[in-house]
């Protein structure tokens, strides 16, 4: 990764942006002092987006866990900071309303750190000062609440840790740094405290440039693969997240085509070991890790490897998680590729509705109340499309009725099917077409709805 190159061209979150506070005005007739530079990072795990106010004014709306902003100029002064959290049932502060006093010539991080049962602020601070030629200058900061106590590695790719001197050990909420390194190539590892031999996290390689000034924060893993973390990248411009070098991708599938046989899925041609074997609809597998890579997907009869009914290239990237649909009937069966979200928020429910139907149509969604007389009430979705998604929807814990309808009608096509949620649960359902030899449509329940 060559931080050099990345930061100026991307800066994933430099659309959260700092307002609605005393930013520094260059057309003031008045020299204002010297800047403060403010920026904010969410870490907080099972923590929903997030609103930050600054003296009462949204500063930064919707910010996502991992979500980090670049360095905003802000004039010196004594701010009120509040961080909202969004929910189901309205805003709910979470962290302050705290007053922070912003220095000149000083830059200020704030990190949401801990998971919503003891949410806290955590700033770092530091001097605006140079970076030496040929140097750059890393930070870490020990954000992940349920990881221990770490020691941290800055090394030529392919060191022996055994014969490597730590940066340092440290434990949650506590900062390493910052330090200047030689300009180069270094491989960024986590043990665990006194035991190099443990590696709990590996970036690989990484490339530091001259004047990158690098915050990473140690953020808790809540997809996939072995590593409790991952670590998130600021350089005052945007964030970028590093993942373990081993992190998979995963990979399910179902099978949602209502006249089609059970079907085995081959990858990349292997036909003498079949990813999946003998799939029938409206079945699904569980999540399956594989290498990031790219990879050919081939969908044959069971046990009849000459008739491929589906022949798509998919590329699957590390820490992403992915649910392939054999959707339609079989004269046109396809795959659906949709890409998933399991991290649980605390504050809520996530639940997702699929179009899954070939026959039904376009339709209108329904989620009420169990019993709610549908005249009454107005679809949560209208006019979906085969093959459509709703993403994920957020819902308070609770009871709720699901209805689907031919759009613009109130008779039920599905349902009404009746579900409990849970916060902290993550729930997909799908529609599909009848099973064989019945009539009545029906629902696909993936994730939090089932045990897989």
């Amino acid at each position: 990764m060559n931080f050099k190159k990345f930061w100026p061209a991307v800066a994933i979150l430099s659309t959260l942006s700092l307002s609605g506070c005393d930013l520094v005005d260059d057309d003031d007739d008045d020299a204002p002092p010297p800047p403060a530079a403010l920026r904010v990072l969410h870490a907080s795990p099972d923590a929903p987006a997030v609103n930050v106010l600054i003296n009462g004014d949204v500063s930064i709306a919707g910010a996502n866990y991992k979500d980090g902003t670049g360095f905003g100029a802000i004039l010196p002064a004594t701010y009120t900071v509040q961080v909202d959290g969004i929910t189901p049932d309205g805003d709910v502060a979470v962290i302050g309303p705290l007053d922070i006093e912003l220095e000149s010539d000083t830059t200020y991080t704030i990190i949401a750190t801990g998971e919503v049962a003891d949410i806290q602020p955590l700033i770092v601070s530091n001097a605006v000062e140079a970076i030496s030629a040929d140097s750059a200058r890393i930070e870490v900061v020990h954000g992940a609440p349920n990881a221990p106590a770490v020691d941290v590695y800055a090394t030529a790719p392919g060191a022996d840790l055994a014969s490597s001197n730590a940066v340092g050990s440290f434990s949650f909420r506590e900062t390493l740094g910052p330090i200047e390194v030689p300009t180069g190539d270094y491989q960024i590892r986590v043990t665990l405290a006194g035991d190099p031999a443990t590696v709990v996290y590996d970036a690989g390689t990484v490339t530091l440039a001259e004047g990158v000034d690098l915050l990473l924060t140690a953020v808790e893993n809540t997809g996939n693969g072995d590593s409790p973390i991952s670590l998130i990248g600021l350089d005052g411009l945007g964030a970028l997240e590093l993942l373990d070098v081993n992190t998979p991708a995963s990979l399910r599938v179902i099978h949602n085509s209502p006249d089609a046989p059970a079907v085995d899925i081959v990858v990349n041609d292997d036909f003498d070991a079949p990813l999946v074997e003998d799939l029938a609809y409206p079945d699904f597998t569980g999540f399956v890790d594989v290498p990031a890579d790219d990879y050919n997907v081939k969908v044959t009869p069971a046990n009849d490897a000459g008739t491929v009914v589906i022949d798509a290239d998919l590329t699957l990237d590390a820490g992403t998680e992915y649910s392939v649909y054999a959707v339609d009937a079989l004269a046109s069966i396809t795959a659906q590729v949709v890409v998933d979200d399991r991290r649980s928020i605390a504050t809520e429910a996530k639940v997702r509705i699929i179009h899954g139907s070939p026959t039904a149509g376009n339709v209108d969604i329904f989620v009420t109340a169990p019993g709610a007389d549908l005249a009454n009430e107005t679809p949560a979705f209208t006019d979906v499309a085969f093959q459509a998604d709703t993403g994920y929807v957020s819902l308070a814990a609770g009871d709720y009725a699901v209805t689907v309808t031919p759009t613009g009608t109130t008779t039920a096509a599905i349902g009404p099917a009746n579900i409990t949620i849970e916060n902290g649960g993550v729930y997909t359902a799908v529609a599909r077409d009848p099973l064989p030899g019945e009539t009545a449509f029906g629902l696909i329940l993936l994730d939090d709805f089932v045990a897989e």
